[in-house]
């Protein structure tokens, strides 16, 4: 009888393919910069959520994105802190072959501003209601009023330990008294706001305290989905993270759900991205 093959075993020639890939990634690109670029039309578009979410939260804007012909990923952010989730969004990337835009929402912004540093793939970074550090910011540092989580934590969310935490690292969840006021007071339909609210996947406390570092936005061209009526990223944080990046701005009259209630909105501008059609700022309150 034949003797079982262990898990290593079984895994090693996809772990092989794998390590093998990364060092090919290079020939794509070789390729579209001597002008053949017919080996992929449209860049893969990659969505990344923010806290206390997860990847339905971009269902909306993904479907618009495979109806107009793109391959799109929805990878899970795992929001234990930005060193360790840009690390992982970073190593994800490594295994797509071609152009990349790198599309974000919320603390999304932080990894995006990280992992694509030095990432020649990556052609286009969109911020949707997210932050936009500068080397050296962390999240509680840009975490003020009148943001509604800049309060009392005890107010806002719910305490829960988890395995593997660094010292004194807990899980945050979003009351459910809070949740809908903070992420959208309207624009959501009660039933979903109420899966949204009930599904949430928290933020380790590690998270507010580590250090941005290089902005990747210093050389990838950057652009910016602004919501007017967001209360957990204020407008006047967003517009200022935004021009210091050198963002192309949208403003939208939008709750910091603007995927979710305004999700044509923000296909427009990923589009833009992945075109390069968009070289001016500009304003619109298309939904």
């Amino acid at each position: 009888m034949r003797k079982p093959q262990t898990p290593s075993q079984v895994f090693a020639p996809l772990l092989a393919v794998a390590v093998a890939g990364t060092a090919l990634l290079a020939v794509p690109l070789a390729f579209a910069d001597s002008g053949t670029e017919s080996v992929r039309t449209k860049p893969t578009i990659v969505l990344v959520h923010g806290a206390w979410a997860d990847g339905s939260s971009w269902n909306k804007v993904t479907t618009r994105l495979q109806a107009a012909g793109y391959e799109v990923r929805v990878p899970p952010n795992n929001l234990r802190g930005v060193d360790i989730d840009a690390a992982d969004l970073a190593s994800y990337l490594s295994t797509i072959s071609g152009p990349i835009v790198l599309v974000a929402h919320s603390y999304g912004g932080m990894i995006i501003t990280n992992a694509a540093t030095n990432n020649q793939q990556v052609r286009s970074l969109v911020y949707v209601d997210a932050f936009i550090p500068e080397e050296g910011e962390t999240l509680a540092s840009l975490n003020h009023p009148p943001s509604i989580f800049a309060q009392d934590p005890a107010k806002v969310f719910d305490v829960v330990p988890y395995t593997g935490a660094p010292p004194d690292g807990v899980d945050l969840y979003v009351k459910q008294s809070v949740y809908a006021e903070a992420f959208a007071s309207s624009g959501v339909a009660p039933r979903d706001m109420a899966l949204f609210t009930a599904s949430q996947r928290p933020l380790s406390t590690h998270a507010f305290d580590v250090p941005s570092g290089p902005p990747a936005w210093v050389k990838i061209p950057a652009w910016a989905v602004v919501g007017a009526k967001d209360r957990i990223i204020p407008i006047a944080d967003q517009l200022a993270m935004a021009k210091n990046a050198g963002a192309r701005v949208t403003q939208i009259d939008a709750p910091h759900l603007s995927m979710v209630t305004n999700d044509r909105a923000v296909y427009d501008v990923i589009v833009k991205a992945a075109t390069g059609s968009d070289q001016v700022a500009h304003r619109t309150g298309a939904s």
